[in-house]
């Protein structure tokens, strides 16, 4: 970082949370205080890293502007031209799926446009308690000899060797939709479309960072191309492939896939056609979760992906797709509310494995990668306690459930600039693991007990360098500055535009002040209830910030403040109830306190 880049932003060199506020984006022109909406929607682009020739393409992210050939991709041609043949011939085709929500949305996807095509199309979503992850050679085997000889695996079968030879052995063809890391050598599958492939060619390698369902919605434009080239649809309608973005959109914010380039495309398309409930599931899915108005990049990520998880978390792993693809509003309805049911049963069984692992966490010191493991704890709820775990800790962390043999099931949860998928592939061609594989921010082992140890030491020695540079500087990010009396629901809908915001596309930070505290109190038991007033004379009212207890801020009247507004989709992680908590005293307020925090510094 450089040193414009790294000075302090508004003179705060540490905050009364210990943090220093630096500017996101070194420029010499942030911007003052008198930003209109469209220079603010500017700053946030550029502090995103965008550059000014790209700044109108980024302001309206579509799919004709970022969307890329899908010819770039190998092998992507054969298996349009595979899938394409099945069609003309009303061949059989099962799709197979992961058990999480971008395995449900990409087996989701192809199914709905295979059926939109009259093609016999089923989905195979593996038990992940009896089955364990990927496609095994028993049941590609056994799809087979039901009559499908055509299989498209989502969101795995790119480390499923074994399996794949195994069903081409039966002569069952596999075609892999994948976006987990490759190694060298590849199955010996009919097509193995993979952005992560280690051969991929610059101009597809860019595109990593797309979840499966991102990959599945390419394959989906290249079939129907190549149906359109044979003239297939001069005696048909030919399906709406865009009315599909909302199951690509969920299935991206859930996988935490990276909202630049052509993922934030497909999510701010993607959550129009979620807006407009045409997929029954998804209208239930959204009803179930109470979410009235149209959906955010949030709610995606807080209230409706852990539903569909829940399934195969620790229900049945293919309800997700059943629901994603009815088209029975009952049916729809009571998938629905079991998938709730089992979310609150994961919710509990995640909250006892994370306490345990918490406490055994302590065990593992400063270590760069934390590595926990234990008997007893469902491997249904290992991933989503991983996260919890990483984001407690600040670096990389990885829990595994132990079997009664001594076989460890893990799961593992980076941090920004530390490839765990890579880290974990290559300790699988180390000999340390029985298996192993997945992305830049996401992992999945297999491990003998014996050999966490090793596991352990190999990882900490490959990641130390990497974990330390990304730990390194934990500034709070500023992107702009303006006075108190600018901030409006104007203001507030400029942020909003500048989204969606996620992972890579962090949610903003707007600054004003400085404003001096008239009136303070506690609200609950985390959140601090402030009247603040700006040298311009505007007040605000009731805002609500996460509690400090040992700030003494609620005994602080006339402490200087300021005051940082942030984007829907980290309001969550300021403690704040789903849904938001408003304030009284107008519109004004009512916006702004769902998508503000309060930063104290001064005297307190």
């Amino acid at each position: 970082m450089s040193d414009a880049a790294s000075s302090s932003a508004l003179g705060v060199t540490r905050s009364i949370a210990g943090q220093p506020w630096h500017w996101r984006r070194a420029s010499a022109d942030m911007g003052g205080e008198n930003l209109a909406p469209d220079d603010l929607v500017t700053q946030l682009l550029l502090a995103r890293g965008v550059s000014r020739g790209d700044l109108d393409r980024q302001r309206t992210p579509t799919l004709r502007g970022f969307m890329p050939d899908p010819s770039l991709f190998r092998d992507m041609e054969a298996a349009a031209a595979r899938i394409a043949d099945a069609v003309d011939a009303k061949e059989p085709i099962t799709i197979f799926g992961d058990y999480d929500v971008d395995g449900a949305t990409s087996a989701a996807l192809l199914v709905r446009l295979l059926r939109a095509l009259d093609v016999p199309v089923g989905a195979y979503i593996p038990d992940r308690l009896m089955e364990g992850y990927g496609p095994s050679g028993a049941a590609l085997v056994k799809i087979g000899e039901a009559g499908s000889k055509l299989v498209v695996t989502v969101d795995c079968g790119a480390q499923a060797f074994d399996a794949i030879a195994e069903a081409k052995a039966a002569g069952v063809e596999v075609i892999v939709v994948d976006h987990h890391q490759c190694a060298t050598l590849l199955p010996d599958a009919l097509a193995v479309v993979n952005p992560n492939r280690l051969d991929e060619e610059p101009d597809a390698a860019i595109h990593g960072n797309l979840a499966a369902v991102g990959v599945a919605f390419l394959l989906g434009a290249a079939l129907l191309r190549t149906l359109r080239a044979r003239g297939f649809f001069e005696r048909r309608e030919e399906p709406a492939l865009i009315e599909l973005l909302d199951l690509v959109a969920l299935g991206t914010v859930a996988d935490v896939a990276r909202l630049t380039g052509f993922n934030r495309a497909l999510v701010t398309q993607g959550l129009k056609v979620m807006a407009r409930r045409g997929n029954i599931g998804m209208a239930a899915l959204m009803d179930a979760a109470r979410l009235t108005k149209p959906p955010t990049a949030s709610d995606m990520g807080f209230a409706l992906g852990p539903r569909i998880n829940a399934g195969g978390r620790v229900g049945k792993s293919d309800l997700g797709v059943r629901l994603l693809t009815t088209c029975d509003p009952q049916e729809a309805a009571d998938i629905a509310a079991e998938l709730g049911r089992l979310n609150e049963e994961r919710r509990a069984i995640e909250a006892a494995v994370l306490d345990q692992a918490i406490e055994a966490s302590a065990a593992c010191g400063n270590a760069p990668v934390a590595i926990v493991a234990s008997e007893g704890w469902h491997p249904g709820v290992i991933g989503i306690v991983a996260g919890r775990l990483k984001e407690r800790l600040h670096r990389p962390a990885i829990v595994i459930a132990v079997d009664e043999d001594g076989v460890g099931k893990g799961s593992g949860r980076s941090i920004s600039g530390v490839d765990l998928g890579a880290a974990i592939l290559a300790a699988k061609e180390s000999g340390l693991l029985v298996a192993g594989g997945g992305h830049a921010m996401a992992a999945g082992l297999t491990v003998e007990r014996d050999r966490l140890d090793a596991l352990g030491a190999f990882l900490n020695d490959r990641l130390a360098a990497d974990v330390a540079r990304a730990s390194g500087d934990k500034a709070l990010l500023i992107d702009a500055v303006l006075a108190p009396r600018g901030i409006s629901p104007l203001w507030c809908d400029a942020i909003e535009s500048a989204g969606p915001y996620g992972a890579g596309w962090p949610a903003p930070r707007v600054a004003t002040g400085p404003v001096r505290i008239v009136e303070s109190g506690i609200v609950g038991t985390d959140h601090v209830r402030l009247i603040v007033s700006g040298d311009d004379g505007a007040r605000f009212k009731r805002s609500l910030s996460q509690r400090r207890d040992r700030t003494g801020a609620g005994a602080a009247p006339r402490a200087r403040a300021q005051i940082m507004a942030r984007g829907p989709c980290e309001t969550r992680r300021l403690g704040q109830p789903p849904g938001g908590r408003t304030a009284s005293g107008g519109c004004r307020l009512g916006r702004l306190t769902r998508a503000c925090a309060i930063f104290l510094r001064g005297r307190a």
